[in-house]
């Protein structure tokens, strides 16, 4: 079964919604690309791809695809393999770090309510699940999944465009280790939108942590912050909008407050945050009159509890609202003086005080965050880039005006990027292009931060805010002039009786400039900083460490160019990161689910340039690498360029390319790079390339397995054999076997994998025989896992396009702790039962001791108990009732015959087995070295013949022996015929039917199974390749003259099951060249030399 039946949420029984890639759509306009983008929706897909680029619109829902099953089933998952997803994105961008040992990012982008910010939570969800690490690891990712609700209480409010709009830019640099894992982390934050603590438009809210902790707030916090109804702060009273949908305040509340405790806060500086939060609302109710053309205090009583709170005297905070303290200059002396504040005046000061604590509140959170999990040396990172998205607002101040130009910024970084330096680049390496044209927002970047030939708009205002010295409209108009002047030619550029027009990427934004001097400068008055410098708190006197009595020179750093210098920090990052790209739309204003505006999403088609992009990414190369690079990395693929390739780059790039017999067409050879056209073409030379790569590291884990194999032989043997120690004979070519696990090659066997979960590790699977009610034999295949056992049978389907045809069925599935005990005889047969709650089952199998054993290991690890073993010639087993008959129990009896294979004669409800004698119950393994020789001894006759094989396949094995019983012939491994040698040191079994070639190693996990007793046993497994690449000493040997050494002559027949194996027939003579302890011979015949198993042959 492969990646394409995979069972998943859009993979079955589904109805195909337009494309998943818009690279594909027959006909490229916006109008196609929404009609695409509409269908999907519709249908609840919200992803689809333009190439490696991700489109997710905004389903206003929770969407049933975001569990663990999603998770695991992109990991490691080619891009096509899956629906699109941002986890394949996100394990994409994951694997490429490793891979390429390059830091990456991912821009998200998209205007406000697009869905943002929830997809920046699943990108960092996803990392935190698929990358491995310890208790610190975890630790650091419980600090970055906790940082989410922490900074969205304080950093996101309700909007009336977004319930959940982030009013602070966010860029969250994941760390990690050269493993992978995450083990630091670093946060850089952008313009918070301070004025919303003081103002909201209508229909729109304060920070959400104000309602938070009015809504989940203890009695006793209540209390002593003084907290009330909503509706009594003036702080956030204005808009009359305390609720939102969908959002419950008081669970939040909790869960940020457990947030600060994971990320380090101490429970005081928590109390201490909130008591600021709780006193910037009692700020906010003192209010002002006018008395005699100054202000004071309307209710001097309402300045005791923010005072309370903040830890300061409320006759100084009185007295720092009201008046002013101004340095005067006359001549060469200086003196400050009181200066008393008017209304308007004494208003801003106080709003000022307001937002500038709970900025650095913020500042704060920020701070911790990063100094929790604060690294060293960075060595590998991914950066998520949460920002602010595009907003046109009825009425559009100075944070628009910001806010807007950094996504106007990230449009840039896109449009560089993905249009303009990929075109150039194929220009520059002589690549045939037809040029694509785009608009390039460049022109709308330098009209608003540019510093000369012409000024942009904010150095014309920070010239504008250095000459005011007091709040007025005055400064604002004197903005509007100056601006007029400078840029007022420019085509992006128009005039409005209020402000000024910009012609953004994303539309024409109005700009109404009051307040735009005021809220650029941002300072806050030295009288404010001394006065909560005076607070009897540490925690708030470390929130202003600002040193008053040093002269300060220079102009003041304006918001402004703060912002502009921040973008442009920010733009160089992501420029030294390898870039992904998630291009968030916005379905509809109404927030609502289902709901599609087709012109607003037309608009944001239009003005993400998707059309471009696809067009350019439908004529361009999905992948490109200088030649050096590229066969540093592809060069293991052939043996002309491993371990270095000696002649002209570019020829050893075709060379390697030619090898993987990769079309012409879907490559480009440069000036200095390759280009490779297709995903799949990539992913066609990263599968031969981790093939490759597996058959090196398998040769490893074989020599590895062999190294602990021979520490450890004795005492696996020694275990295993202990339960049965005493108490049950022996068969001759038991007590010495190797221990394989997998005998069914269960890493091949997707038919039967389906029924366990994706990553569940496989201690033993062998075809056994179960017997029924009537002593039927019936042939099933056992697996066992740390947790369960199966059992797998097969039946015919009765119905459907698929009839006819035989179906692997899930016939139980047994909980480990479910057995209550084990059953067996004292004779040597094979035979056991296992009881369970409702039935027990009465099995055959030839590894008995082996699957016993596993058992027991892993019940008691489940348990703590011990399972228990019985051992009886006179054995019961219940049967399962079915309809009006059935039920009860069955007999066995085990009597004393003749010869090792076991005669079966059912009665009624007794089966008898008679078996002849085997070896004494006391008998434990051989020590090593005293083995008995391969040579002297003739192994037993078969006891079973091995099936029909199915799908045409050949089989191996001996001549079939006929036996007194009516079973089917179902045993998967038969021994060959008594001959004149004992058993070998590790007696091999034999190749039975088609589904039993040599024993599959259980995938790359197999060192986990060095802790159990199966592992570490050279066996049939050592010699298994999975790669086509012969072993080493084994291939094209040189012509030899004709071998004098030692011959053996073939038993029966047997058919290589790999390129390192030698087949033949019965009758045929070889020439020995090795023996090995591990039952696997390697000779020559006709001149070819292999591996074979060494009880198929006999010495002459």
């Amino acid at each position: 079964m492969g990646s394409k039946e995979r069972f998943h949420w859009q993979s079955h029984n589904v109805k195909q919604s337009g494309v998943d890639d818009m690279v594909l759509l027959s006909k490229i306009s916006e109008d196609a690309i929404v009609e695409n983008l509409k269908k999907r929706f519709m249908d609840d897909y919200i992803f689809t791809y333009i190439g490696p680029v991700l489109i997710s619109i905004n389903p206003f829902k929770q969407m049933p695809y975001f569990t663990d099953r999603e998770v695991e089933l992109y990991q490691g998952a080619a891009q096509y393999e899956n629906p699109p997803h941002i986890y394949a994105l996100t394990d994409n961008m994951y694997r490429n770090m490793l891979i390429e040992g390059e830091n990456q990012c991912v821009i998200i982008s998209g205007e406000s309510g697009a869905g943002k910010t929830v997809a920046a939570k699943y990108i960092m969800g996803y990392i935190s699940k698929v990358s491995g690490g310890g208790e610190k690891v975890q630790h650091v990712k419980d600090i970055i999944l906790q940082s989410n609700p922490l900074l969205e209480a304080f950093g996101n409010a309700k909007t009336v465009r977004n319930n959940n709009s982030s009013r602070f830019g966010k860029y969250f640099e994941i760390q990690f280790s050269r493993g992978g894992e995450p083990d630091g982390g670093k946060i850089s934050n952008f313009l918070l939108e301070k004025s919303r603590v003081v103002n909201q438009n209508e229909s729109e809210r304060n920070f959400h942590i104000y309602y938070q902790l009015l809504e989940g707030a203890s009695r006793d916090q209540q209390q002593n912050l003084g907290l009330m109804s909503p509706d009594y702060y003036y702080y956030l009273s204005q808009s009359d909008t305390y609720k939102v949908d969908g959002t419950d305040d008081r669970s939040d509340f909790h869960e940020t407050m457990n947030a600060m405790g994971v990320i380090g806060i101490t429970g005081e500086d928590q109390q201490l945050v909130l008591q600021i939060v709780a006193g910037i609302l009692h700020l906010g109710n003192v209010s002002f009159q006018e008395q005699g053309n100054y202000a004071q205090v309307e209710s001097p009583d309402l300045l005791a509890f923010p005072a309370y709170l903040l830890g300061i005297d409320k006759n100084r905070l009185n007295e720092k609202v009201t008046s002013r303290k101004m340095d005067s200059k006359w001549g060469g002396r200086s003196e400050s003086i009181n200066v008393t504040l008017n209304v308007e005046q004494a208003t801003y000061t106080r709003d000022a005080l307001a937002k500038g604590l709970y900025s650095r509140v913020f500042d704060f959170l920020v701070e911790s965050i990063n100094r929790a999990i604060q690294k060293a040396r960075v060595e590998y990172s991914i950066g998520v880039l949460d920002i602010y998205g595009f907003e046109i607002f009825q009425k559009n101040g100075f944070e628009q005006f910001c806010i807007n130009f950094v996504n106007e910024k990230l449009q840039q970084i896109f449009i560089e990027l993905t249009l303009k330096a990929e075109q150039e680049e194929y220009v520059q390496e002589g690549i045939k292009w037809t040029p694509i044209q785009y608009f390039n927002n460049k022109v709308v970047c330098d009209l608003i931060e540019n510093k000369v030939n012409p000024p942009g708009i904010m150095s014309v205002l920070d010239d504008v805010c250095t000459t005011i010295t007091a709040k007025g409209d005055g400064a604002d108009q004197t903005l509007l002039q100056k601006l007029k002047a400078a840029v007022g030619n420019h085509e992006h550029f128009n005039r409005w009786n209020l402000g000024f027009v910009i012609h953004h990427y994303a539309g024409k934004v109005s700009y109404d400039v009051d307040g735009f001097c005021e809220r650029n400068r941002d300072v806050l008055f030295t009288d404010l900083i001394e006065l909560m410098q005076s607070s009897e708190y540490g925690f708030i006197r470390t929130l202003f460490p600002e040193k008053l009595d040093s002269n300060k020179k220079g102009r003041p750093t304006t918001v402004g160019t703060k912002i502009k210098k921040q973008a442009n920090d920010l733009v160089n990052t992501l420029m030294k990161c390898t870039p992904h790209y998630i291009r968030c739309i916005k379905p509809n204003e109404t927030k609502r689910p289902k709901d599609w505006e087709e012109s607003r999403v037309k608009h944001q088609v239009e003005y993400l340039g998707l059309k471009e992009n696809i067009r350019v990414r439908r004529a361009g190369f999905a992948y490109r690498r200088v030649f050096h690079k590229f066969m540093q990395r592809y060069a293991i693929l052939t043996s002309e360029t491993w371990p270095k390739w000696r002649g002209d780059e570019r020829q050893g790039v075709q060379h390697l390319l030619r090898s993987v017999n990769m079309d012409a067409d879907q490559y480009q050879m440069g000036r200095s790079k390759v280009f490779v056209k297709n995903p799949e073409s990539l992913f066609l030379l990263e599968e031969v390339r981790e093939r490759k790569f597996d058959a090196f590291a398998r040769i490893i884990q074989k020599a590895w397995r062999k190294h602990i194999a021979v520490r450890k032989y004795e005492q696996m043997r020694e275990e295993a054999s202990h339960i049965l120690y005493n108490f049950k004979e022996r068969r001759r070519n038991s007590i010495n076997r190797n221990f394989v696990g997998d005998y069914l090659g269960m890493e091949d066997r997707p038919e039967l994998r389906q029924f366990l979960g994706k990553r569940e590790r496989i201690d033993f699977a062998d075809s056994v025989t179960k017997y029924d009610r009537r002593f039927k034999p019936i042939k099933r295949d056992f697996i066992l896992t740390p947790k369960y056992f199966y059992l797998i049978g097969r039946e015919t389907v009765k119905k459907g396009p698929e009839k006819g045809q035989v179906r692997e069925v899930l016939k139980k599935k047994v909980e480990i702790q479910a057995v209550g005990r084990v059953s067996l005889s004292t004779r040597q047969d094979d035979f056991f039962i296992l009881h369970e709650d409702a039935s027990d089952s009465f099995l055959e199998s030839i590894f008995k001791t082996e699957l016993v054993s596993l058992l027991c290991k892993r019940y008691e690890e489940i348990t703590h108990n011990k399972l228990q073993l019985c051992f009886a010639d006179t054995l019961q087993f219940r049967v399962k009732k079915e309809g009006w008959g059935g039920g009860g129990t069955r007999s066995v009896t085990f009597l004393r015959g003749q010869g090792n294979v076991a005669t079966l004669k059912a009665g009624g409800k007794t089966l008898s087995v008679s078996i002849g004698d085997g070896l004494p119950k006391s008998c434990k393994p051989t020590k090593k070295g005293n083995q008995p020789s391969r040579g002297q001894r003739r192994q037993p006759a078969p006891a079973r013949t091995a099936p029909q094989a199915p799908r045409g396949t050949f089989r191996n094995g001996a001549p079939q022996f006929p036996r007194n019983d009516n079973r089917q012939p179902d045993k998967m491994y038969t021994e060959p015929q008594s001959r004149t040698r004992g058993p070998p040191a590790s007696a091999l079994p034999k190749q039975g039917a088609n589904r039993r070639t040599r024993t599959r190693p259980p995938s790359e996990h197999n060192l986990e199974f060095l802790n159990v007793p199966d592992q570490g046993v050279a066996g049939m497994q050592r010699k298994k390749s999975i790669s086509q690449r012969p072993l080493p000493a084994v291939g094209c040997p040189k012509p030899q003259p004709k071998a004098v050494g030692p011959r053996c002559k073939a038993l029966y027949q047997y058919v290589g099951q790999d390129v390192d194996e030698l087949s033949f027939n019965v009758g045929d003579v070889l020439d020995l060249l090795m023996e090995d302890v591990s039952g696997w011979w390697k000779g020559q015949l006709h001149g070819k030399e292999g591996l074979f198993p060494g009880n198929y042959v006999q010495k002459l």
